[in-house]
């Protein structure tokens, strides 16, 4: 008598799962992404409404008293302290248009959990039972990671680029006087880019988990990856060295870690497939 083949439960499907239509899925990812647009939009608004305290929290880096200046003037060889300068807006809707930008990044920066949970949510049926249980904790870490990013670039990188840059003097008869556009792009670009760079461990974690990657390619071109590293450093920050080291040593190590990373996941692939094999010996 024939057995019944019973399918491996680490290649079954959830059994919540049902199949989907192609336009099926179009429709839920329209869902997702609609949830995710309102739950920005309405943290935007929040942020739009509580304009003095935004804005008093975005110019914090440019004064002296912010904390980043007084941690670093407790010893006189690392003090620093930004040139005094007066944001001037240049066009006549500058400053509603900027507000309305700053409130909408706020929002995705405060937001980025739940988008990445929605996110989340429409891939996570598509997965095999063994891969969900992989990838359990991965909204909590890739928010986790974001955010440390985001304060990183906030608390380091912000400070030390707008001291470079608001005293940089080509000629004494050249006074600096940025607009307030510029002022929030640069502060976009500083924060939210380095949130997403931080990201490097979890994309290593899935590369890694479907073979593309593997800690050996990492180690080989470890040289490579830090000429990278550095060149990515100067594209998405000013032209201030200091600066670029202080971006680029954090994704450096970020890298090694994502080495060990890898050798931890091959290492419980390697277990998984040897106990598979006892198992068919077995059987």
């Amino acid at each position: 008598m024939s057995k019944e083949v019973v399918p491996s439960k680490s290649k079954t499907k959830t059994p919540s799962e049902k199949e989907m239509s192609f336009l099926d899925h179009l429709e839920e990812l329209r869902w997702h992404i609609l949830r995710s647009i309102v739950s920005v939009f309405v943290l935007g608004v929040v942020f739009f409404v509580l304009r003095d305290i935004v804005f008093e929290i975005i110019l914090a880096p440019s004064k002296k008293e912010f904390i980043t200046y007084q941690i670093l003037c407790l010893s006189d060889l690392t003090c620093m302290t930004p040139t005094e300068f007066k944001l001037l807006p240049r066009d006549m809707g500058e400053q509603f248009f900027t507000h309305i930008k700053i409130s909408i990044w706020l929002g995705f920066i405060l937001a980025f959990p739940y988008v990445f949970w929605e996110f989340w949510r429409f891939i996570k049926p598509g997965l095999y039972n063994h891969e969900q249980k992989a990838a359990r904790g991965i909204v909590t870490a890739c928010s986790f990671l974001f955010m440390s990013g985001v304060l990183f670039g906030y608390y380091v990188i912000s400070p030390f680029a707008i001291t470079f840059l608001t005293g940089y003097q080509v000629s004494p008869d050249i006074i600096s006087s940025p607009t307030l556009a510029s002022y929030i792009n640069y502060m976009t670009m500083l924060t939210i880019p380095t949130g997403i760079i931080f990201e490097l461990p979890i994309v290593v974690y899935f590369l890694a988990k479907i073979g593309l990657i593997s800690s050996d390619f990492m180690k080989k071109y470890r040289r490579h990856a830090f000429v990278i590293v550095f060149i990515l450093a100067a594209i998405i920050t000013p032209p201030d060295v200091l600066t670029q080291i202080l971006i680029g040593i954090p994704i450096y190590v970020l890298y090694e870690f994502s080495i060990q990373l890898a050798k931890r996941i091959e290492k419980n692939k390697a277990k998984e497939e040897a106990e598979e094999e006892e198992r068919e010996k077995a059987t």
